[in-house]
């Protein structure tokens, strides 16, 4: 369109090419600006340079559910190949309600499923049930000061699952239970988008998207993304 207006320049009115002029500026910009957002995203670095954030959020009566992917810390060899150091997570957030679809953002309580444990729910059939526990200092003399369970149940009726997360902090004398009733509508949404999320926290989109030749940069490849863990809470 853009090369037609141009052959067509020196036939028109001086006021009528200008006009011609701008719209081909104008979309030369257009075009810049789709391919300069369509660069953005994972720079060659690994990093992430426009945030975004896209939660599946479920609110009931009694708390809200969030989910959302942590993407894997990248490092490279010395070779200059590119490894996983830590694969990602599925980070769930329950957060209780304190009134009619108010909900305590400050008191939430988040569990970091790990692939397999995605694996375990995403698999789930409509009368199976699965259970999570994790304890960050297993293994040493801590063990057991802090643990998250996190239980998933059909209902009686078929028509969905209970998500409860309890926590027991024995440092911080705290000890709560949060359950999420979750719809069969609800638990498919999640479902879906766990299963489209589960290359991505492995790493497997960057291995088999990777350029020909390694990428020559000696910075670590974090995603500041990653920050977020479940023992923060």
């Amino acid at each position: 369109m853009a090369a037609l207006l141009r052959r067509a320049q020196p036939f028109l009115h001086p006021i009528a090419r200008e006009n011609v002029a701008s719209i081909s500026r104008q979309q030369w910009f257009m075009s810049k600006a789709y391919i300069s957002s369509a660069a953005q995203g994972f720079s060659t670095e690994g990093r992430v340079s426009d945030r975004v954030f896209a939660n599946y959020n479920i609110y009931k009566g009694k708390a809200a559910l969030s989910a959302s992917p942590r993407l894997p810390q990248f490092s490279k060899l010395d070779s200059g190949c590119l490894k996983v150091d830590r694969q990602g997570t599925i980070m769930l957030s329950f957060s209780p309600a304190i009134g009619e679809r108010k909900y305590d953002w400050e008191k939430k309580q988040l569990f970091a499923l790990s692939a397999t444990e995605i694996g375990s729910l995403i698999s789930l059939g409509p009368d199976e049930s699965c259970e999570f526990f994790h304890d960050p200092s297993m293994k040493s003399s801590n063990a057991g000061q802090v643990r998250k369970t996190l239980q998933v149940k059909p209902h009686a009726d078929g028509s969905g699952y209970f998500i409860s997360l309890s926590v027991v902090n024995n440092v911080q004398k705290i000890s709560e239970r949060v359950t999420v009733p979750v719809t069969k509508a609800e638990f498919a949404v999640m479902r879906t988008a766990f299963s489209f999320a589960l290359p991505h926290i492995m790493g497997w989109d960057r291995y088999i998207n990777q350029p020909p030749k390694s990428v020559e940069n000696s910075a670590p490849m974090v995603d500041p993304r990653v920050k977020s863990s479940e023992w923060d809470r």
